[in-house]
């Protein structure tokens, strides 16, 4: 069994958050899904929308994940791989936190997969602030 390992906010999880899952699932057989927690989140983003806890039940409860790791560290390590049985390590290729996953290119599993343009939590944010009433 190939074990996949993806890492995500998932906050408003929206249709880019499942186009990433899918096309995650096509790299083995089992996907492990990493969620960051709220402090982590916050330390280089923006405060999610939805609470952490909120956000690991939405993802364990989508059919196209087999397992959820909550409070998912920011930085890929070696221990962590091996702690995890991880045989493939996904992320969209909009990333601009390519020293997160140093490990897992150096090993070699790194892949990188489609980002689904036009559709974002910040986008999302944007429409509902744009929105008459």
């Amino acid at each position: 069994m190939k074990r996949v390992y993806a890492d995500m906010v998932g906050d408003l999880f929206h249709l880019g958050h499942i186009n990433m899952l899918k096309q995650a699932r096509e790299y083995g057989d089992y996907l492990i899904v990493g969620i960051h927690s709220d402090k982590t989140v916050e330390s280089y983003k923006r405060k999610p929308i939805l609470s952490e806890s909120e956000r690991y039940e939405i993802v364990k409860n989508c059919k196209l994940v087999d397992e959820v790791i909550t409070d998912a560290p920011l930085v890929i390590t070696q221990d962590y791989i091996k702690e995890n049985k991880i045989d493939v390590v996904v992320h969209g290729d909009d990333t601009a936190f390519t020293e997160n996953y140093k490990v897992p290119i150096d090993m070699g599993i790194m892949q990188y997969i489609k980002y689904t343009e036009g559709i974002s939590t910040s986008e999302i944010i944007k429409r509902i602030e744009n929105r008459e009433v």
